[in-house]
């Protein structure tokens, strides 16, 4: 077991919070096409509810602290935010685009001692990264940001999330993250609206583009067991917590609104009007989702993807049902494997289709 593994265990088995994700606002000067979120301000927490959120954080045992937004640095206070975490002794990560970084703001950030900035980029290419954010200039002013945190030292991860309209430029991203000295991860995940709604997924990719994706060893490693069959089932598996989400980690959004994970937008509370530790240790909601092992999933406890199976129960949720499967990972499942998983079985059974691959691809 690796120390972070460890780590987090002790966390499960004491029931401590490990890690948050703050979404300091919504507001954001891109307007991403796949983004989930509702970017107007319908009245954020000030500074100072931010820093009582962060000393009960901080009280409760969190460690990691990720701070978010929509973009962060349309906040004016963000580095009051980022100064005051650190005080509390938080290994701090940000998301952001980069956009508005200039000299000033990488020299600070490399001063707090950030554990890691994540930006976005969905191409190598101008006009395909300008078309996802619909911003211009977008990937140039992106790019510069990263090469003034570089030059400070902190340490960048470059995130691509792939759909249909940048599906051809993961190579070129990889090249550019490296030539900016930039680590690379990638995401084939669509998120729908946290309001639930599914019409985004359309950007998505179906099961013949996962296939090419899962079968590249640049982006998944050694690929005959990245697309290996699903092991044996057996009882332990049954057993296991379907994820981190209201475990040992969740999520904060900018009205203090509290869910399991930003996937999984199930209101367990609001820190605006409660404590967060009354809220971690006595919410109807985070106790009912950590109830939940596998065993208890109707569909999947009978899949022999269950132990190998990415499911996100927050997906599950937002399709309907946190218990039930998330079709989105079952064609990922199906794309490593070429086995279909018994909620893709119990979909063609139903539809009469002889195209297995035909439902995998349709949207959720």
């Amino acid at each position: 077991m690796s120390l972070m593994q460890e780590l987090g265990q002790r966390a499960l088995d004491r029931g401590v919070p490990l890690s948050v994700q703050l979404d300091v606002t919504y507001r954001c000067n891109e307007r991403c096409v796949h983004c989930y979120l509702d970017h107007d301000d319908h009245g954020e927490m000030t500074t100072a509810e931010m820093r009582d959120v962060l000393d009960q954080l901080a009280d409760a045992g969190v460690f990691f602290l990720t701070l978010s937004g929509g973009e962060v640095f349309m906040r004016q206070d963000f580095f009051d935010i980022v100064e005051y975490a650190r005080s509390l002794m938080f290994c701090v990560k940000i998301k952001t685009n980069a956009f508005m970084i200039g000299e000033e703001e990488a020299r600070r950030l490399h001063e707090l001692m950030v554990q890691d900035v994540q930006v976005s980029i969905y191409s190598h290419r101008a006009e395909v990264h300008d078309a996802i954010t619909l911003l211009p200039g977008s990937l140039k002013r992106t790019v510069e940001g990263i090469r003034r945190l570089r030059a400070q030292g902190v340490k960048v991860i470059v995130a691509n999330v792939l759909m249909m309209q940048n599906l051809g430029d993961y190579g070129g991203v990889i090249q550019l993250a490296e030539d900016l000295g930039a680590e690379y991860t990638i995401d084939p995940t669509i998120t729908p609206m946290m309001d639930g709604d599914r019409n985004v997924l359309r950007l998505g990719l179906g099961v013949p583009q996962l296939q090419d994706v899962f079968r590249n060893s640049d982006l998944v490693g050694d690929v005959d067991e990245f697309c290996a069959p699903p092991p044996a089932m057996h009882e332990d598996v049954l057993r296991e917590l379907p994820c981190s989400a209201g475990h040992t980690a969740c999520y904060i959004s900018p009205y203090g609104d509290l869910y399991p994970c930003v996937q999984f937008p199930l209101p367990s509370g609001n820190v605006r009007s409660q404590k967060f530790m009354d809220i971690w240790l006595h919410s109807e909601q985070l106790n009912d989702v950590r109830s939940i092992s596998a065993a208890d999933l109707p569909v999947c406890s009978g899949c022999g993807h269950v132990g190998s199976c990415s499911r996100c129960p927050g997906l599950a949720y937002l399709e309907g049902n946190m218990r039930g499967p998330s079709t989105q990972d079952c064609q990922k499942s199906f794309a490593r494997t070429g086995i279909e998983s018994a909620n893709m079985r119990l979909k063609k059974a139903g539809s009469g289709s002889s195209s297995l691959v035909q439902i995998a691809a349709l949207p959720a």
